[in-house]
């Protein structure tokens, strides 16, 4: 299982898990690859964006991805998702209601950030609403893995998926937190962010990985749990939440 995801422009974080940082927003995808199933960690901003990794998943594990995990409903994360006909998509408890009724805010705010008009309404068209939606914890079976898709949230947004990788021999359990954590830049905080329950995310989020995991934040470099943890006070003191 083990591949060459540097020849992709990938970074390999364990066996036949790895990840991209995409430009533009520098938001991150990843791959985790079982015996019979591939998922995908969010989809990219565009359709185009999503074909590209489309091809990049294929080239680098040699079939297509059966399943896609969406961190949360912002643009950059959610518009590629068209590009995967035939698989199985899962978000947050509520996420679908929530991309149903808020394409135009969807479209309108890809544009704002640069998506050229005619891409992000097309992404939008052609939109994508998860057919499972996680409540807790989902355990998903890839074959001769099982990964764990948890609703975290609510934190950045009122929808926040995260996926625990479980590690094995001398590989560590790999978290990917989506835009719950964030090393690029301070954490982003808009209009849909739930600010007072942020940090009890985080806590979640380091009780989903433990110590020793590798977290992989939504925007930025792999980092440890003591980043989360600095984060998630960080952020209690920005909020004002104990």
């Amino acid at each position: 299982m083990d591949v060459s995801w540097e020849d992709f422009g990938w970074e390999r974080l364990g066996d036949g898990v790895g990840r991209r940082r995409l430009p533009g927003w520098d938001a991150t995808v990843a791959l985790v690859a079982g015996a019979e199933g591939v998922l995908l960690f969010d989809t990219g901003s565009t359709l185009r964006e999503g074909v590209e990794l489309r091809r990049q998943a294929e080239g680098l594990l040699g079939r297509r991805v059966t399943h896609i995990a969406l961190s949360h409903p912002h643009f950059d994360h959610v518009l590629g998702a068209a590009a995967f006909a035939g698989t199985q998509v899962y978000g947050a408890m509520g996420v679908g209601d929530l991309l149903r009724g808020g394409a135009e805010e969807l479209r309108a705010s890809a544009v704002e950030h640069g998506v050229p008009e005619e891409a992000a309404a097309g992404a939008v068209d052609a939109l994508v609403v998860p057919q499972h939606e996680v409540c807790g914890e989902w355990t998903l079976d890839l074959g001769g893995r099982r990964v764990v898709l948890a609703d975290v949230g609510p934190g950045h947004t009122g929808q926040d998926l995260a996926v625990l990788v479980p590690g094995g021999g001398a590989e560590p359990a790999v978290v990917l937190c989506g835009d719950l954590v964030e090393e690029s830049g301070e954490p982003q905080a808009g209009p849909d962010a739930v600010a007072s329950r942020w940090p009890a995310a985080l806590e979640r989020l380091l009780a989903l990985g433990g110590e020793d995991a590798l977290y992989v934040p939504g925007h930025g470099a792999v980092v440890d749990a003591a980043f989360v943890r600095a984060q998630r006070a960080a952020l209690a003191e920005r909020f004002g939440v104990a």
